[in-house]
C-alpha cells in the first residue's frame, strides 16, 4: 500500500474522470487524501472521502492565495474551482470538519507571498492578513485535535517565525506540504518533530534549492509522499505519444515516481519508502 497525502481529486480539473481515476487507485493500492484550498473544494473533498468505505480522506482549510485581501491581482486557477474568500468564516469551517470522520487535518495553511504587492506600505498589511488568516486556521486545528497541512512559498522564515512566536497555537502534529526550501529551512521543520511531504517538485531543478540534499537530510520516519494532483506532473508518468497529444495533468498514481525517487536517493526499496511512508502517514493523520 502506498498514500498520496496531498492530491486535488476535488478540483475541477477531474470533474470528468473523477471516479474512473479513484477506482484505478484504489484497485493500484493506493490510498489518498484530497486537501481543500477554499470552503467549495474543501466540501467538495469531504463529499467525495464519503462515497468510500475506505482510502479516500479529505482536509479542509483556506488556502492563504484564496484569501482575498484586495492588495494583490491575481486569477483564479480555472482547475481548481471555488472562489476567494474575504475572510475565514470559523463557524464554517469548523461544521464541515466535525461533519464527517474522514476529515483528517486542516489544511491546506499557511503563507505565500508568490503574488504580492510591489509596495512595503501594502506588502506589509499583505503579510498581516495572512498571519491572521493562519492564526484562525491554527486555533481550529487545535480546538478540534487535528493536524495540520502547511502550504508555504517563499515565505519559510516568517512562518518558522510566526510558529515559534505563538506556541500557543502551534500544532504538534503538522507536515510541510511540498517542501521547497534550504537545508537550514527544513532543520528547523524537523526541530518543530514535523514530516516533510515531497512531491514532483523534487524531478525540477530550482536555483538555490538542492532536492537531493533535503532527501537525503530527512529521515525515513519524517517524510510523506505526495502528488500535489493536477500539478507538478513526473517526467516519465505519460508514455511519448501522450504526452504529444497534450496529456499532462498528474494523479495519485504518479506518487509511486515519487517514492522510487526517493528510494534511489536514500539506496533502499520502494518497498521499504512504501511502508515506512504509509506508517509515518497513519501516524500523523490517524488513519
Amino acid at each position: 500500500m502506498i498514500v498520496d497525502t496531498h492530491a486535488h481529486l476535488n478540483f475541477t480539473a477531474f470533474d470528468k474522470d473523477r471516479d474512473e481515476i479513484i477506482k484505478r487507485c484504489l484497485d493500484n493500492n493506493i490510498w489518498m487524501i484530497n486537501v481543500g484550498t477554499n470552503y467549495e473544494t474543501s466540501k467538495k473533498a469531504v463529499e467525495i472521502a464519503g462515497k468510500y468505505p475506505q482510502g479516500v480522506y479529505a482536509a479542509v482549510g483556506l488556502h492563504p492565495i484564496n484569501l482575498e485581501t484586495n492588495l494583490v491581482k491575481q486569477k483564479f486557477d480555472e482547475n481548481e474551482g471555488g472562489r476567494f474568500e474575504e475572510e475565514f468564516d470559523f463557524e464554517k469551517y469548523k461544521e464541515l470538519a466535525l461533519s464527517s470522520k474522514k476529515v483528517v487535518a486542516i489544511g491546506e495553511i499557511g503563507l505565500d507571498y508568490y503574488y504580492k504587492p510591489k509596495t512595503k506600505t501594502k506588502l506589509a498589511l499583505f503579510k498581516e492578513k495572512q498571519k491572521t488568516l493562519l492564526e484562525q486556521e491554527l486555533k481550529l486545528a487545535k480546538e478540534l485535535n487535528l493536524p495540520v497541512i502547511f502550504h508555504c512559498r517563499m515565505a519559510h522564515q516568517d512562518l518558522i517565525e510566526f510558529l515559534s512566536e505563538n506556541s500557543q497555537i502551534k500544532p504538534k502534529r503538522a507536515v510541510a506540504h511540498g517542501f521547497v526550501g534550504n537545508i537550514g529551512e527544513l532543520q528547523k521543520y524537523l526541530d518543530f518533530d514535523y514530516y516533510i511531504g515531497l512531491n514532483g517538485i523534487i524531478f525540477k531543478t530550482i536555483e538555490g534549492i538542492d532536492f537531493e540534499k533535503n532527501i537525503k537530510k530527512t529521515p525515513l520516519d519524517k517524510i510523506l509522499i505526495e502528488t500535489d494532483c493536477p500539478f507538478l506532473t513526473p517526467p516519465n508518468f505519460y508514455p511519448e505519444q501522450s504526452r504529444r497529444i497534450g496529456e499532462k495533468r498528474n494523479n495519485p498514481l504518479g506518487v509511486k515516481f515519487v517514492a522510487e525517487h526517493i528510494a534511489k536517493i536514500k539506496n533502499i526499496s520502494f518497498e521499504k519508502i512504501a511502508e515506512i511512508t504509509t506508517k509515518n502517514t497513519k501516524d500523523l493523520f490517524k488513519i
